[in-house]
């Protein structure tokens, strides 16, 4: 598996309009629009940071897993996500090294990136995700 750059941080809040203006007005960072996610449950927005990003999370649905999230843990850091250089391989390769993995194949996720995630357990309770893009 070749890991090319962390991609980025998710951050779930509550509201993206609430909450985008200490990233944007105290950071200066640039939001670069928002997309929702329906198979997830989710609106994302994307703020560039160098090669990076953040992606604020905000649930469409009081039972997606962005809502449950902040329920159980507040809001703030929700993952981590991995680019990498072939998505299907790498998930072979974590499955074969006994990882657990919460997605067996990739999924659509924002951008139209490939996205899947690893079982937080597997993971010293960090929500991972591997992303291709």
């Amino acid at each position: 598996m070749k890991i090319l750059k962390i991609d980025h941080l998710g951050i779930a809040v509550s509201s993206i309009d609430e909450k985008k203006n200490f990233w944007t007005d105290a950071l200066g960072l640039t939001l670069e629009g928002t997309e929702t996610v329906e198979e997830q449950k989710v609106t994302t927005a994307f703020l560039p940071v160098g090669e990076s990003e953040i992606e604020l999370l905000e649930s469409t649905s009081k039972e997606g897993p962005v809502a449950k999230y902040i329920e159980k843990k507040g809001e703030g850091i929700q993952h981590v996500a991995f680019r990498v250089e072939n998505i299907e391989e790498a998930l072979a390769e974590l499955k074969e090294k006994g990882i657990a993995l919460i997605d067996q194949t990739p999924r659509k996720g924002a951008g139209g990136a490939k996205i899947a995630f690893l079982h937080p357990k597997a993971t010293s309770g960090v929500l991972v995700e591997l992303c291709e893009r």
